[in-house]
């Protein structure tokens, strides 16, 4: 899929496109990470609900979130009380850097499952290529504070994917912060069975990842772009040398003559061009008001400007494990 046919109209109804293995990826999607030590008990599982009341059908979630337990439930009253069935929720859950190895793949995609108290997830990925020590501790570090790395063997955490996969306990497998040496470490595996269909990367209009997403579509692969409307301004994970992206007068002034926010014209830019977004908010204003870019699309003129806008640089940098030897962010892409 190269650009989104101009003919196929993105409704709240209907925005999925499809996967390189026949599965479909709803295009707008509700991201559920909130900081495990501030969120109270709740928020995500009323969130989530909320969510697919207003139509949210895509559910992003990770076992590192600490919060499956509240999405699954959200999941589950919604299926209960009539409003979707199973089949109609696309979840998303992620394999955290301390289960590479092998033989923690399925166990570890099991847990997710069994918080979740559902029978299998939508699409499975590897949340970073950088793999850390196995254990109890999802952040090993050793006495002096330092992070302990781990032997990565992406082709091996591959194959385990793989095999749960067959065993009908996920539809789908893609991965999370690759660039494109490791993705092609994937593709060009020998035997390879399932080919990554997503990569969920940081993509909105200050970097807009032009070469990574020409080689994912090249090789059929989906871009789903994390921090889409910008993200928080905590320091300790966040460059806040990036300038806010809401406050960007090109986006709010397109955003003005359309009757949206900058935000909203954040997301349909990407949407526009195929990317799949997943914007977070617990905020029940906001997110309704995320899910409301599919009553105006931008011009080509506007895309056109709106991709001008990349200024190269990353919101999430993760300092903290720049010298991990997998880290994928020393590459251009």
């Amino acid at each position: 899929m190269s650009q989104l046919n101009s003919d196929m109209t993105l409704t709240t109804k209907n925005h999925r496109i499809p996967l390189s293995d026949g599965n479909y990826i709803p295009l707008l999607g509700f991201g559920t990470y909130g900081d495990p030590r501030t969120t109270s008990k709740g928020t995500t599982r009323e969130s989530v609900k909320l969510a697919i009341d207003v139509g949210y059908r895509h559910i992003d979630g990770a076992l590192v979130y600490f919060n499956e337990h509240e999405v699954g439930q959200a999941i589950r009253e919604k299926i209960a009380d009539g409003t979707v069935r199973r089949e109609d929720i696309f979840y998303c859950g992620k394999l955290w850097s301390t289960f590479h190895p092998p033989e923690l793949v399925r166990p570890t995609l099991e847990k997710t499952l069994k918080a979740l108290q559902l029978d299998y997830v939508d699409l499975y990925i590897i949340e970073l290529p950088m793999a850390f020590k196995p254990g109890e501790d999802f952040y090993p570090k050793d006495k002096n504070g330092k992070y302990i790395y781990h032997h990565t063997d992406l082709c091996a955490t591959w194959e385990a994917l793989e095999a749960c996969k067959d065993a009908g306990l996920v539809k789908s497998l893609g991965v999370s912060n690759f660039n494109r040496r490791q993705l092609e470490l994937l593709l060009n595996k020998p035997g390879l069975k399932h080919r990554p269909v997503s990569n969920q990367v940081e993509c909105h209009p200050y970097f807009t990842q032009p070469k990574l997403l020409d080689f994912c579509r090249k090789n059929d692969i989906v871009i789903v772009g994390y921090s889409p409307i910008g993200t928080s301004r905590d320091p300790s994970w966040v460059n806040l040398e990036c300038p806010p992206l809401l406050e960007d007068e090109l986006l709010v002034s397109i955003g003005e003559k359309y009757n949206k926010s900058s935000a909203q014209v954040a997301l349909r830019f990407n949407v526009q061009r195929g990317v799949a977004v997943i914007p977070k908010s617990f905020s029940p204003q906001r997110i309704t008001h995320n899910f409301q870019i599919f009553d105006f699309s931008l011009t080509e003129d506007e895309m056109k400007a709106i991709e001008a806008l990349n200024k190269n640089i990353r919101f999430v940098v993760l300092p903290m494990w720049s010298d991990h030897p997998e880290y994928p962010f020393h590459d251009e892409y």
